[in-house]
């Protein structure tokens, strides 16, 4: 039984009083409250540009080296629990960032609802694997939050005030805060926030949990895994332990690539595959990607066939700095010193500002299913078509793009490529 977990963590910081560090870790939040009226309409619409995000990120990221790996989902939650306190230009460029359309009034109400109403729906009873969601603040003892803001997180997140000590304790602040993101991931993710990166400004710590556990609905024989050729580039090769079945899977042909879709047990989440024909044709597929050519054919196109299916056992690890890139996909504002308004938060009293997000991920997939992890830390400061009776064959042994996707509403857990499975 493989795991995924994810911890999506926000800090916000800035001067104020200090108080005790708690001396022990606090239960676990509870999982995701879900608001009665939220309309599907809604949670559609919170699917829709929680997917819009993971490809503008995506996008933003593709010009990195070697392997990558994400949460889309974890991050926008993470943002999202933030946005709720954004007010004015700052709020405006955070929404369209995160994927909303500007033709529709919107409130930290409506976005507190609509996120609380998707989260719940999506790690509501799952089947065959076991998906949960768990959230927490951490706030300066003392500090004058706005009660209507922590109010709106925690009946839509289940997100609970618990405090501490970031000015007088921050290194006892911050072991706190990391061993419950290990025990909300299940050991997964550790130490998720480094030494260095709290200070004494910091006022507030939003934490966010993801935990996923489960197998393939039909798992890989250890006996028919072999090592084989695997072309990172034309003309250049490594050998890498290649997994191989033939059965019944969801397959897609579009000339230039090809997607393949391996459920988990419960056939409620799946990963998908996306192979390019040629073995230097990631670039234009990210490109393609990135311009929403390629899922948007996957809901009418992915048929079951039988396929013969060859896939790299591969393993891992990103760790990206994402503050430049978000302010450069359009939310400056979140990051000036001098003209970010997080004021939902504290009511005006003092500055907030993104100073910078932390995003770390780990991805183990082999012949039982798939581990992975996900987490990360936004810190805040004070200012200062094929023939039908052939049998297909899926080789993916060049790079390719992966995600692990909730199949009814379509949402996006991870997204990644891998360019080499032996980095």
């Amino acid at each position: 039984m493989k795991h995924i977990a994810i911890a999506a963590v926000l800090l916000a910081g800035f001067a104020a009083g200090c108080a005790e560090t708690p001396e022990s870790v606090p239960e676990s939040a509870p999982a995701v409250v879900v608001p009665p009226t939220v309309q599907a309409e809604d949670k559609g619409s919170v699917v829709q540009a929680s997917n819009a995000f993971a490809f503008n990120l995506y996008a933003n990221l593709r010009g990195q080296k070697g392997n990558l790996f994400f949460s889309p989902e974890s991050i926008s939650t993470g943002l999202s629990m933030a946005w709720c306190g954004a007010r004015g230009e700052t709020a405006g460029q955070m929404a369209s960032v995160l994927g909303y359309r500007a033709d529709r009034p919107i409130t930290p109400e409506w976005i507190a609802k609509a996120c609380g109403g998707h989260l719940a729906e999506l790690f509501s009873n799952p089947k065959g694997y076991e998906l949960l969601a768990a959230n927490a603040l951490w706030g300066q003892k003392g500090y004058p939050f706005v009660p209507d803001y922590l109010a709106l997180l925690k009946a839509n997140y289940g997100a609970g005030l618990e405090e501490a000590d970031f000015r007088g304790d921050t290194e006892g602040a911050r072991k706190t805060i990391n061993v419950w993101v290990e025990k909300e991931t299940r050991d997964k993710i550790k130490d998720l926030i480094p030494p260095g990166l709290l200070t004494g400004e910091t006022r507030l710590v939003l934490t966010n949990a993801i935990y996923f556990k489960g197998t393939w609905a039909i798992p890989f024989k250890k006996d028919a895994t072999a090592d084989g050729d695997f072309f990172v580039a034309a003309g250049e090769k490594v050998q890498a332990p290649l997994m191989n079945q033939t059965g019944y899977f969801g397959y897609y042909d579009a000339g230039q690539w090809k997607a393949l879709e391996m459920p988990y047990k419960g056939n409620e989440l799946a990963m998908v595959i996306l192979l390019p024909a040629q073995v230097d044709g990631l670039p234009q597929m990210e490109k393609d990607l990135a311009a929403g050519k390629v899922l948007g054919d996957l809901a009418a196109n992915l048929k079951m066939r039988r396929i013969r299916v060859t896939v790299p056992r591969f393993k891992t690890t990103a760790s990206i700095l994402l503050g430049k890139t978000l302010a450069a996909m359009g939310m400056p504002l979140a990051f000036d010193p001098s003209k970010a308004d997080f004021s939902g938060m504290n009511g005006g009293n003092e500055s907030l500002c993104i100073a910078e997000v932390v995003h770390k991920a780990f991805v183990d997939v082999n012949e039982e299913g798939t581990e992975a992890a996900a987490a990360t830390a936004v810190v805040m400061r004070a200012l200062e078509g094929m023939r039908m009776d052939e049998t297909p064959v899926f080789r993916a042994d060049h790079p390719f793009i992966f995600l692990i996707r909730d199949k009814a509403s379509g949402c996006i857990l991870f997204l990644g490529r891998v360019v080499n499975p032996k980095e």
